[in-house]
């Protein structure tokens, strides 16, 4: 195990345990191991707990985040759990995959010194104390407790399993409100089961914040929106709400010549294929083939890319490059994947831009062209845009390329939907409560936003959720 000790303000700070790089590089295991009970004290002592938190006012969750570390600090775990769900219903997701370094440690009063409170790392360790207790898994707004809600009200139904509907699912049926879950997957969870590597999101952590949800009373259909479930049909069936939280599953393309080709993959399909399959040997094997390659090209310079870059690694791959047309001071993917990357052998080609993908005689990806670039002003993100310099072009040898560029939605699935108002870049068009054109539907997360982070999806469902709740209870 490798720990990185720093010493602030004569207090050790436990660092980042993590695996080491010889050992994670042969597997999927999690990468990141959680604290022990001394190194979270250790940690959570450094809070100076700040009248004015400004943690708190930059996690978009609105976590109470010196409270829960106060309760930790104390030794009692059920009330910092409890202080967490009362507005992060998924906390031992949040706790591997928000991005921290941009919300609340960036806000954090320590990170003046270079070294804030890793506030995370702490959130996960009281969620995983508590999960691996089994007992009394729901946790309700106001109260601990072992007993599920009792529903007394009307039902309303969340379209998706991914962050957005689960969070919102949680907050409805802890007040009393019925919540089914519609999707077609096998497993639940969106993004978060298909999505996301097991090296940084167990299955097993997903699955049981899905259990909690079930301890509470929430209700799971494998049936999908579409030709023979409509919304129209979830009215005419009783519930009185819908949220449909389906997230922008489909993996945007380059645009460029050559796309098609026996080796150029996406990275959602190429992610999925390899989390669903890699607890069978035999099955990962098969799979493994398929996206088998000596050097690999990632496009794109998102945790997606971290992700595909990453996995591709773990398949034997003998070189992987990310191609990105900036630098890697504007990547967007939190830095800490971008440093387990290259730890791993990760390498980053900057201020290159795909031309066109060719082939070999057996039809087969051999290459691609790429495009010198240089920085000009910035653009409408804030970073500086990307600019080609004339003549500077040269081909590059690569036999498998993955393109993680982002995430679009399924606009043919939306517009089955009658009367159902889309942007013109075919995302949902809602108000400012996540209320869509149709009345008593609701929508929220990267069906509506384009694709962000988990807990701005997760904070958009509570809002809808809230809007719902007000509205049927008022009733």
């Amino acid at each position: 195990m490798t720990i990185l000790h720093k010493k602030v303000g004569g207090v050790l700070s436990s660092g980042t345990p993590c695996l080491p790089v010889s050992n994670r590089i042969c597997n999927f295991d999690e990468v990141a191991i959680g604290y022990t009970d001394e190194q979270a004290k250790i940690e959570a002592s450094r809070c100076l707990q700040c009248k004015r938190p400004r943690c708190k006012q930059a996690c978009p969750a609105q976590v109470r985040i010196p409270e829960f570390i106060a309760a930790l600090l104390s030794g009692d775990l059920k009330e910092a759990y409890r202080i967490i769900r009362t507005t992060n219903s998924l906390p031992a997701i949040c706790g591997r995959v928000c991005p921290q370094d941009t919300q609340c440690e960036g806000s954090c009063v320590l990170k003046a010194k270079g070294n804030p409170v890793c506030i995370g790392r702490l959130e996960r360790y009281v969620a995983d104390s508590i999960l691996n207790m089994e007992v009394g898994l729901y946790v309700g707004l106001n109260e601990y407790d072992a007993k599920p809600p009792v529903v007394t009200h009307c039902k309303v139904a969340c379209i998706g399993s991914g962050p957005a509907s689960l969070t919102a699912a949680g907050y409805l049926i802890a007040q009393g409100i019925g919540v089914t879950i519609f999707d077609p997957c096998y497993e639940h969870g969106g993004i978060l089961t298909y999505g996301i590597p097991t090296f940084r999101l167990p299955n097993t952590v997903v699955s049981d914040e899905i259990k909690a949800l079930r301890s509470m009373g929430v209700t799971f259909s494998t049936q999908g929106i579409g030709d023979t479930l409509t919304i129209q049909h979830l009215f005419d069936e009783g519930y009185k709400a819908i949220f449909i939280g389906i997230g922008a599953g489909l993996s945007c393309q380059l645009g460029i010549p050559g796309e098609d080709i026996s080796g150029v993959f996406l990275a959602t399909k190429y992610l999925k294929d390899i989390k669903v399959n890699q607890s069978d040997k035999e099955r990962l094997l098969s799979v493994q083939n398929n996206y088998l390659g000596r050097s690999v090209t990632v496009f794109g310079a998102g945790n997606v890319a971290m992700d595909a870059s990453r996995t591709a690694i773990r398949l034997g791959a003998e070189k992987v490059h990310i191609i990105y047309r900036r630098t890697k001071s504007e990547m967007p993917a939190r830095d800490e994947e971008i440093a387990y990357a290259e730890e791993e052998g990760v390498n980053i080609m900057e201020l290159v831009a795909p031309v066109a993908f060719h082939k070999d005689k057996n039809n087969k990806l051999c290459s691609v062209t790429l495009q010198r670039m240089t920085l000009g002003e910035p653009d409408a993100s804030g970073r500086r845009c990307a600019i080609p310099i004339k003549g500077e072009l040269f081909e590059y040898t690569t036999d498998l390329a993955i393109i993680a560029i982002g995430s679009k939605p399924n606009q043919r699935l939306l517009e089955k939907i009658q009367g159902l108002k889309l942007t013109h870049e075919g995302y949902i068009l809602t108000d400012e409560v996540g209320e869509t054109s149709i009345p008593n539907v609701f929508a929220g997360g990267d069906i509506v936003t384009g694709a962000q982070t988990v807990v701005l999806a997760m904070d958009a469902g509570r809002k809808a959720a809230q809007a719902i709740s007000k509205r049927l209870l008022e009733k």
